[in-house]
């Protein structure tokens, strides 16, 4: 084995194998059955602890074996490193931090590295109400900007990556909903107060005369405008805590606002912190403060102390012995995830304070028979990929599907290190993904044909065909990528989570068709195997695009007006509850509904979009039925399922109006997010090819996007619901990359039949150029055409919507390279190839250089 196969071997096997140690286990074990496991040591005396936090859990001391296990620890004089020798937190001295960190690991360990959507597998979800007592006598305008800050600051605390697939939304006046997948207060009750701590940040001055004092000092000794704080300590041989008593000035020198950023770090000493860094107003405050402590020093004799206090609470009194401008820390008993947490609200405060109004346990939100559908209609299109590619390409096919789902497997191991909620329409991206994936190595193989046609090896085929689709695969993947960046810089929440893995779908793309189908072929050949590819492939050959340009450029557009027009006179009735809002109704019931019969009934009835979720209060232990219709509907629906299924007692305990959980903020950040990728997509091209190439791309996008929302929502009628929802969104976003991508393949070949042919004239270089590409464009609509089409016939719910969106969107996409890109490039330089030569910056290509000195041209 040569030592280029061998390096791509070893750095495939690497990537996977750590990908694949992401992803196991998938599903979560038990904490009961998995904790007995996970003992090593002192066996008997741990079934002793065990069965007594079975009798704390059995008489309702503690709501699960977990928070037992942490009250034990907490409570009693039980060292947990005993039974747990591998976990190793013999450097955390204090015993009882030593047992929370090791019972949380414990717990940690025992979850899945997968996590699935609200959809899949339910979660909490909790609502919670503006504290403040001056909320209500506001302007109702003044309440509902600051809901929507309230709103955006939990997204953003909850969800700042994109990809944890939370839903918050406001649920009445002065309330926000948040729903949170796989969450459990009974495992992870402090998730709460994590989420709504206000994150009040101040810097407060210690008293210079008397800094320490008892905490029973009597309050005419206390000066005025001092109060009394203390700050936990730990002694670091011991691990002992114990409390010190500040004088602190009730009055803060300044607050949170004058810091931009705030990160966990580790200090010299190994111990968690978060950093603290100033806006620049901020630091010359903060220089001012420290300026003028520093130059009282010689007058107390020592350096003053400023005091860190987070919502009432001291952190810490560090000296100030000299002008600071530049950071801040704030240092206490923290581990990792308390500092990571602290980070995280300092960088999201909340100018109001919360409290819990209602926790509930909530259920899938899809019916278990759609969910077993759509599943089974992911495999179904997966094996559809495979099959298709391994029938036309033979032995060059099994490695593309190899290379597929290594691709797969990537994509997934990098979310799963980056904690991403995996929901459905996720699982049908991912079929789709496959679909797309195969792209590069069909590029490639389209080029191993035309290589063995001039009568090359098999060997010379495979370096001649990579050389050549290179560029194609890397201008392609980069305009996409551009794309993706752009989503994860401007975008927020599932804007931002899209672009987030669009950016680790290109890479990982890449990533296989560079490396791992490189070295497979490589190996093959090295093998000893002659014929790689099946079918003799298509052959398309001298067929007059451009001179259908007109016909279908116009047909095209006509119906993307027709789309257009219906979108605005249907502005009304297109968008589901997850873009509107609507009404929740809270149900009792002596008898349970099944999903699927109450999604029948709605439908049936024509009471438009209804979400049914069954919850239990977790305060009551009572179990709920919540409905979720559009506005004006949420009664009638109640009363109308009462009547159908009396059997079911059902009682209605009240009706709400929640609000969007895609806000229109999202919505505008999604329109502009596009709009700067388009940008950003015609300067790359612009630069790398050519503005006229720019201009084309943008256009064909354009008008791919239009399209399908157009077409969508003409057969709105025909569809699940026929309505915008938050799958809706990623699938729009996927178009644009798709469409990118095929319009991208289409000017690489042009670009390069340009310089093949420099007599021949541009609108024969482009007829020539498409037909060249036109078996690669279908190939990967087929391949993705039929993971969609399976989606389509075999999904159910949203899958429907998502799949038929993307189904229009794969044939407006190389529809589009043909016959709007292509034109519009002819048209931009007047049908003259001196006019894109003269504005073109032609990349030299190796495997030109290497064909010329073939033919002594050198």
């Amino acid at each position: 084995m040569s030592g280029n196969i061998l390096w791509k071997l070893v750095l495939t096997v690497a990537v996977l194998a750590w990908a694949l140690l992401n992803i196991i286990p998938t599903d979560d074990t038990p904490f009961d059955s998995y904790i007995l496991e996970e003992v090593t040591a002192e066996t008997d005396a741990f079934n002793d602890l065990y069965a007594e936090a079975e009798t704390m859990v059995d008489s309702g001391e503690a709501p699960s074996l977990f928070m037992a296990f942490r009250q034990l620890g907490r409570e009693g004089d039980v060292d947990y490193q005993v039974f747990f020798p591998h976990i190793n937190v013999i450097d955390v001295k204090n015993r009882v931090k030593r047992n929370d960190i090791l019972i949380n690991e414990v717990l940690k360990r025992s979850k899945g590295n997968i996590k699935r959507g609200l959809d899949l597998m339910g979660g909490i979800s909790v609502t919670f109400s503006i504290a403040d007592p001056n909320f209500r006598e506001l302007p109702s305008f003044e309440q509902e900007e600051q809901l929507t800050k309230v709103i955006s600051i939990l997204r953003q605390r909850l969800d700042g990556s994109g990809v944890a697939e939370p839903i918050i939304r406001s649920a009445g006046e002065g309330r926000v909903e948040v729903q949170m997948p796989g969450l459990s207060t009974r495992d992870n009750p402090e998730i709460i107060d994590t989420i709504s701590k206000p994150a009040r940040l101040e810097f407060r001055l210690v008293n210079r005369q008397t800094p320490v004092v008892s905490p029973e000092m009597p309050a005419d000794q206390i000066p005025s405008g001092f109060e009394i704080l203390a700050l936990e300590r730990e002694d670091r041989r011991t691990g002992e805590i114990y409390e010190s008593y500040y004088l602190i000035k009730r009055l803060p020198e300044a607050t949170g606002d004058i810091i931009e950023r705030s990160y966990p770090a580790q200090n010299d000493s190994g111990q968690f912190e978060v950093q603290l860094s100033f806006t620049g107003e901020g630091s010359s405050i903060f220089e001012g403060i420290t300026r003028q402590m520093t130059e009282q020093n010689r007058q107390f004799g020592g350096p003053g102390q400023l005091a860190i206090v987070l919502d009432g609470q001291l952190q810490s009194a560090p000296s100030v012995n000299e002008v600071i401008s530049s950071r801040a820390v704030i240092s206490g008993e923290f581990n990792q995830r308390d500092a990571i947490d602290l980070a995280n609200v300092l960088n999201n405060p909340l100018d109001v304070p919360l409290e819990v109004a209602e926790m509930y346990e909530v259920g899938p939100s899809l019916a278990e028979d759609a969910r077993e559908a759509s599943v089974n209609a992911s495999l179904y299109g997966a094996m559809a990929v495979v099959i298709f590619m391994v029938v036309y390409y033979f032995a060059g096919g099994v490695v593309a599907v190899f290379a597929g789902l290594a691709n797969i497997i990537i994509v997934l191991g990098i979310l799963a290190s980056l904690n991403a909620t995996v929901t459905l329409p996720g699982v049908a991206a991912l079929v789709l993904t496959l679909g797309m994936g195969v792209d590069a190595n069909i590029l490639i193989f389209e080029r191993m044909r035309e290589e063995l046609k001039l009568g090359k090896s098999i060997k010379a085929a495979v370096q001649g065909g990579f050389d050549k689709a290179f560029s194609t695969i890397v201008d392609a993947n980069v305009t996409t990528l551009i794309t993706a960046i752009i989503l994860i810089n401007l975008g927020t929440g599932p804007v931002k989570g899209f672009g987030t893995t669009l950016a680790i779908g290109i890479c990982a793309s890449v990533f296989c068709a560079l490396i791992v189908t490189r070295f497979i072929l490589d190996l093959m050949v090295a093998l000893g195997m002659k014929k790689l590819l099946g079918m003799p492939g298509f052959n398309f050959q001298g067929f007059d695009f451009l001179g259908k340009r007109k016909v279908a450029f116009a047909a095209s557009w006509v119906i993307v007006l027709i789309g257009v027009v219906s979108v605005v006179a249907n502005r009304d009735s297109i968008f589901g509850i997850d873009f509107t809002g609507g009404d929740e109704v809270t149900l009792s019931y002596e008898s349970a509904i099944a999903s699927e019969d109450i999604s029948t009934f709605a439908r049936e009835n024509n009471f438009g979009e209804v979400i049914s979720l069954y919850s239990r209060d977790l305060g009551t232990g009572e179990q709920i039925l919540k409905i979720q219709t559009e506005f004006g509907q949420g009664q009638a629906m109640a009363d109308a399922l009462s009547a159908q299924f009396a059997e079911s007692g059902i009682t209605v305990k009240g009706v709400s109006q929640i609000g969007a959980s895609v806000s229109g903020d999202i919505q505008m950040n999604a329109i502009l997010s596009v709009l700067a990728a388009l940008v950003g997509i015609l300067l790359y091209v612009a630069i790398r090819f050519e503005v006229g190439y720019g201009i084309g791309a943008v256009v064909a996008t354009i008008h791919d996007v239009l399209m399908t929302i157009g077409i969508f929502v003409l057969f709105g009628g025909f569809l699940s619901s026929g309505q915008f929802t938050a799958p809706m969104l990623a699938a729009i976003l996927m178009i644009v990359g798709y469409s990118i991508n095929d319009t991208i393949v289409v000017f690489d070949r042009i670009r390069e039949e340009l310089q093949l042919n420099p007599e021949m004239k541009l609108y024969k270089v482009i007829n020539l150029s498409i037909n060249r590409v036109l078996s690669r464009s279908i190939l990967t609509s087929i391949t993705t055409l039929l993971a969609s089409f399976a989606l389509y016939i075999f999904g159910a719910g949203v899958i429907n919507d998502f799949a038929f969106v993307f189904i229009v969107g794969i044939l407006t996409g190389t529809f589009s390279s043909v016959f709007i890109a292509s034109p519009i490039f002819y048209w931009w330089h007047k049908g003259d190839r001196r006019h894109v030569e003269e504005r073109e910056i032609v990349p030299k290509r190796d495997w030109e250089v290497s064909t010329r000195e073939a033919r002594g041209e050198a």
